[in-house]
C-alpha cells in the first residue's frame, strides 16, 4: 500500500539557493519537453517518445546549458515522465491539455525518484546535490522509499513529501448493513447533515476572514509593483490564505476520521460541479470545499476497509418524503422545512435528504431498508 508522509524542512541559505536552482531547472526541462512534444505533433503528426527526449536532453540540451548540471539528473528525467503522464491523461481521461509551468506560480516543487535518505534519530534528510537538511520528522514509517517531492509554499515554507510502499495490502471491505450505514447530505448552512439527525455546523473559515482579507488585499494593490513593501504585503496576505486552508483541512480531517471510525459504510450524493457557476453560491461552495472532504472520506475508507456508497446527482433526495414516498415537486431551495400532504410528517429538508440518500444507496446494494 502506498502512503505519503509530509514533513517540514529547514534548509540553510546555500541549500535554499540550490533548491531554487532545482525548481528552475525542472521547470525549464518540463517546458522544453512539452514544447518538443507539441512541435513534433504539429510537424509530423506523431508524438516523440520520452526516451528520444531523454537522449536529446543528455546529449544536446545539457551541454548547451551548463547551469543544468547543478541540478540532480534524476530530477530532470522525472520531468520527462511527468510530461508523458500529462499527455496520457489528456488522451485517455480527457483531463485537459498539459500547460507550461510558470515561474510566477506561488507554489514550486521538484521530484527526486531515488538517492535520498531519511535519518529519524538525527532529524535529518540527505538530498542529492543539496546535502543534509534539518527536518521535523514527527511520524516514523517503514517500507520502501519511492518518489520524494520538495515543495515551497507561497509563504516561504519548505516541505518534503515522501511516498512509501509499506508492503501491506489494502484491507478487505467489511460487511455493512442498514444499521451500520450513515447517509450524509452536505450543505452550506450546515456542512454535513447525517441520516441519524445529527448536524455538523459549517465553520465558514473564508467568510469569517473576509474583512481581514479585504484589508490585506487593499494594501497589496496600493503598493508599487516590484517594491519590497509590496512583497511584504503579499506575504501577509498569503499567510492569511494559508491559515484559512489549514483550518479547513484540520476540520475536514477530524470529521472524516470520526465518520469513518464510527460507520461501516457511508452514503453520499454525487456532487454537481456546475453549481459553482452560480455567482450567488460560488463563494460559499468554495468555502465549504465538499470535493476535498469527499476525497478524504474515500482514501480513509480504503485504508480501513470501509465502503463509500454513491447515488446519482439527479435522485430526488430532498423532495421525496422519507416516510411514505410522496414526491413534492413544488419544494424550492429556500424552504428548509416542509410537511408531507399524504402522511402529514413534518420534515427538516436536510435530514430528510440524508435519510433518502441512505435509502437509495442501500436499495442499489439490494439490502432491505426498514
Amino acid at each position: 500500500m502506498l502512503k505519503a508522509y509530509k514533513y517540514r524542512v529547514y534548509p540553510n541559505k546555500d541549500q535554499k539557493r540550490l533548491i531554487k536552482v532545482h525548481f528552475g531547472a525542472c521547470r525549464f526541462v518540463y517546458n522544453w519537453a512539452l514544447e518538443q512534444k507539441i512541435k513534433t505533433y504539429e510537424q509530423y503528426n506523431k508524438s516523440i517518445s520520452r526516451f528520444d527526449l531523454q537522449r536529446i536532453l543528455v546529449h544536446e540540451v545539457k551541454p548547451a546549458n551548463e547551469w543544468l548540471k547543478e541540478a540532480n539528473s534524476q530530477s530532470l528525467l522525472a520531468c520527462l515522465v511527468n510530461v508523458e503522464s500529462a499527455f496520457t491523461r489528456f488522451f485517455r481521461e480527457k483531463k485537459g491539455f498539459p500547460r507550461f509551468k510558470s515561474k510566477k506560480n506561488p507554489v514550486q516543487s521538484y521530484q527526486m525518484p531515488q538517492h535520498y535518505t531519511v535519518d529519524f534519530e538525527k532529524s535529518l534528510v540527505k538530498l542529492p546535490k543539496i546535502g543534509e537538511v534539518k527536518a521535523i520528522l514527527h511520524r516514523r514509517f517503514e517500507g520502501t522509499l519511492k518518489t520524494a517531492t520538495i515543495s515551497k509554499t507561497c509563504t516561504g515554507k519548505y516541505y518534503l513529501s515522501i511516498l512509501v510502499e509499506d508492503g501491506k495490502e489494502l484491507p478487505v471491505k467489511q460487511e455493512f448493513s442498514e444499521s451500520t450505514t450513515v447517509g450524509i447530505d452536505v450543505g452550506i448552512k450546515d456542512f454535513a447533515v447525517l441520516s441519524t439527525g445529527e448536524k455538523v455546523e459549517n465553520p465558514k473559515y473564508l467568510k469569517n476572514s473576509l474583512i481581514r482579507l479585504k484589508v490585506l488585499q487593499k494594501r497589496v494593490s496600493r503598493k508599487v509593483k516590484g517594491s519590497k513593501n509590496r512583497e511584504k504585503a503579499k506575504l501577509l496576505l498569503s499567510k492569511l490564505h494559508e491559515k484559512i486552508s489549514n483550518q479547513r483541512n484540520d476540520f475536514q480531517h477530524k470529521l472524516s476520521s470520526k465518520l469513518i471510525s464510527e460507520n461501516q459504510a457511508i452514503a453520499l450524493e454525487t456532487l454537481n460541479k456546475g453549481m459553482q457557476k452560480n455567482h450567488c453560491l460560488a463563494q460559499a461552495l468554495i468555502d465549504s470545499a465538499w470535493s476535498s472532504f469527499v476525497t478524504k472520506l474515500e482514501y480513509k475508507a480504503d485504508w480501513f476497509g470501509k465502503t463509500i456508497l454513491r447515488i446519482g446527482r439527479f435522485e430526488p433526495s430532498s423532495k421525496l418524503c422519507s416516510v411514505c414516498g410522496y414526491y413534492n415537486s413544488n419544494l424550492t431551495l429556500d424552504a428548509r422545512e416542509w410537511e408531507c400532504p399524504d402522511c402529514k410528517t413534518k420534515h427538516d429538508r436536510d435530514i430528510n435528504a440524508a435519510i433518502n440518500i441512505k435509502k437509495f444507496s442501500l436499495q442499489d446494494q439490494n439490502l432491505i431498508v426498514i
